[in-house]
C-alpha cells in the first residue's frame, strides 16, 4: 500500500512542476518570446495546456475576474501541496 502512496506523491511532484511550467510558459507565450509557429514549441504549449485547464477551468469560473492577472494556478498550487500535506502526514504513516 505504501508503494501505491509513493506513486501518487510521485505523481502530484511531476504535476506540480507541469503547474509551474504551464505558468512560465504562459508568460514567455504573453511577451512573445517563444515563436508559436515553430511546431516543437506549440507543441510543447498545446501537452501543458491539455495537463492543466482540466483542473484550472473550474478555479477560474469560481475565483473573480482580475484581469490580465491569473491566480488560479497558485490555488492549484496550494491544492496539491496540500493534498502531499495529507497524504504525508496523516494517511502514510497508517499504511501497513
Amino acid at each position: 500500500m505504501r508503494s501505491i502512496l509513493d506513486i501518487v506523491l510521485i505523481i502530484l511532484d511531476l504535476y506540480w512542476w507541469i503547474i509551474i511550467g504551464s505558468a512560465v510558459f504562459s508568460w514567455l507565450y504573453a511577451f512573445n518570446v517563444v515563436n508559436m509557429s515553430n511546431q516543437v514549441v506549440a507543441s510543447i504549449g498545446n501537452f501543458l495546456h491539455q495537463m492543466t485547464d482540466p483542473l484550472l477551468r473550474p478555479i477560474r469560473r469560481v475565483m473573480p475576474n482580475l484581469g490580465t492577472i491569473d491566480l488560479s494556478p497558485i490555488i492549484l498550487l496550494l491544492g496539491v501541496i496540500f493534498a502531499q500535506s495529507i497524504i504525508g502526514r496523516y494517511i502514510y504513516p497508517y499504511v501497513f
